[in-house]
């Protein structure tokens, strides 16, 4: 027969729930750092996330109308990512996929249309189904004050007018192309170009009246270009699609960089630059 009292019961009730209380805390604390705010969290979360630590030196080849942009996205991802170096090669689409295709050492390949990504991948050269993060549309850039009074596609035909385009088999000429066809325009350049900067870089230098580029480029540009829209410009629309390159020599940091340009963050300093929203 038990020879505890009442009140020895009920310590002895007390001390029981106290250390099954104690066990309790003991056993949250103790799950290997996985609560909302440890560190330990925080590492779990980010791998889950599907996207590899960033290290080294990673680089970029990206179409020449995202110079700007791109520019300052890799100096916040680098912020970002300590320990890492964004360095990029910028140019004509179709020379970047040529140099990706002919085993150039790259880790991120951002094109200026699908077109001219496709033919990395379908040589195999990308890792992964590519992205399209942004849109961009075509404007007609002039010296400052438009001198030529340039109003529209009709107009670049008139009597002394130069014009620049974009050669044929990169992005921003072909989109020209598409553009003139459809304002039933038969438009002779004076000069091809490599890519947009080469186009804008004309008017700049005034040795053209008027060149079709990006309107990016323009507003980038704007202390010493002026844009002209056109309402045919909605017929050729480029969808910049994004892909991490299949050989390329830091595949985590690739892999990084283009999960970045698909953030929130990125996508602010794109859409502040012009670009549109895919």
């Amino acid at each position: 027969m038990s020879t505890r009292t009442p009140a020895t019961r009920r310590l002895a009730v007390a001390a029981a729930a106290a250390l099954a209380l104690s066990l309790g805390v003991t056993a949250c604390g103790s799950d290997g750092g996985k609560s909302s705010g440890s560190p330990a969290s925080s590492n779990a979360s980010a791998a889950g996330s599907g996207v590899p630590k960033a290290s080294g030196t990673i680089t970029v080849f990206a179409a020449a109308s995202l110079k700007e942009t791109f520019t300052e996205l890799g100096k916040k991802f680098e912020a970002a990512n300590p320990g890492t170096k964004v360095t990029f090669n910028f140019g004509g689409s179709s020379s970047l996929a040529t140099s990706i295709n002919s085993g150039a050492p790259a880790d991120v390949f951002a094109a200026a249309s699908p077109a001219t990504m496709k033919t990395v991948t379908d040589a195999g050269g990308a890792a992964g189904q590519p992205t399209t993060f942004v849109r961009n549309t075509l404007t007609i850039a002039v010296p400052k004050g438009n001198p030529k009074h340039v109003a529209g596609l009709k107009d670049l035909t008139a009597s002394g007018v130069k014009v620049a385009l974009c050669a044929k088999e990169v992005p921003c000429g072909a989109a020209a192309q598409t553009a003139l066809k459809a304002a039933g325009v038969d438009l002779t350049p004076v000069t091809l170009e490599q890519d947009v900067k080469g186009a804008l870089t004309k008017v700049e230098l005034g040795e053209v009246d008027a060149s079709l580029v990006y309107r990016t480029d323009v507003q980038a540009d704007a202390a010493k270009i002026d844009g002209v829209d056109f309402p045919e410009t909605d017929k050729a629309v480029n969808d910049y699609p994004i892909a991490a390159v299949a050989k390329a020599p830091n595949k985590d940091g690739g892999a990084a960089f283009v999960a970045y340009v698909q953030s929130p963050e990125a996508k602010q300093v794109l859409t502040a630059a012009g670009f549109q929203a895919p």
